[in-house]
């Protein structure tokens, strides 16, 4: 579904991505691994548009979206929850969702959001500032679901979340994996290992090390690369 194409981004004339190759398929996950300062966030905001590519493409469906702004990715199905900033804090959690619904590929049902986060049920009429830091994520993630998207990426989803909330964010993220491609960049090994088929480990903005899980879960690369 998006192939990532010997894809060179950067900072005005500071470049951080330096000729990344990825297939993302239709359904399954995908981690990215690597220590902070690594590349892992400029690649997720190339892939949504917020970084400019400087060489190589990002294809979608067959389609080069290299040069597509970010609202148009948005409506050819990527959905995106940055690592701050991901909701709202004055509207409401229903205000939230619908917000996420203004795209071309339509509107998801709020009742379909609250099933797969039953904690935002309770709390719909609640502003999003006052919720808590699990609250808040599984917010900016049920937002983007509300868009409809075909591949949804996720920056640091566990980060400032209680650790009794992580399994529940993760069971929801495995489930979403078997129904679309979900592309997440975590810091929390065992958690990003869980939802992934497969793994891209990035060091200095190259791709250091790729492949299933278990593969590079024993590699003592992954942990070079992992280490601070």
């Amino acid at each position: 579904m998006l192939e990532i194409k010997n894809l060179t981004a950067g900072y005005g004339n500071s470049r951080v991505l330096f000729g990344i190759d990825a297939v993302i398929p239709q359904k399954g996950g995908t981690a990215i691994l690597g220590r902070n300062g690594a590349g892992k966030t400029t690649l997720l905001k190339t892939l949504i548009g917020e970084v400019p590519v400087s060489a190589g493409d990002v294809v979608l469906d067959g389609v080069s979206i290299r040069d597509k702004r970010v609202v148009d990715r948005v409506d050819l199905g990527i959905g995106y929850v940055p690592q701050e900033h991901a909701v709202f804090g004055t509207l409401t959690v229903r205000e939230n969702l619908t917000v996420g619904a203004m795209t071309s590929r339509g509107l998801k049902e709020i009742d379909t959001i609250v099933d797969l986060f039953p904690k935002l049920g309770n709390r719909l009429r609640q502003v999003a500032g006052t919720l808590s830091g699990g609250e808040r994520k599984m917010l900016a993630i049920g937002r983007a679901l509300m868009g409809r998207p075909k591949i949804l990426m996720l920056d640091e989803p566990t980060e400032g979340v209680w650790f009794g909330v992580i399994d529940e964010i993760t069971e929801r993220l495995h489930k979403l994996s078997q129904e679309m491609a979900v592309i997440i960049v975590e810091q929390h090994l065992e958690m990003a290992l869980r939802i992934a088929n497969q793994v891209l480990v990035i060091d200095r903005g190259r791709v250091a090390l790729s492949g299933e899980p278990d593969e590079v879960r024993n590699d003592p690369e992954l942990y070079r690369c992992i280490a601070v």
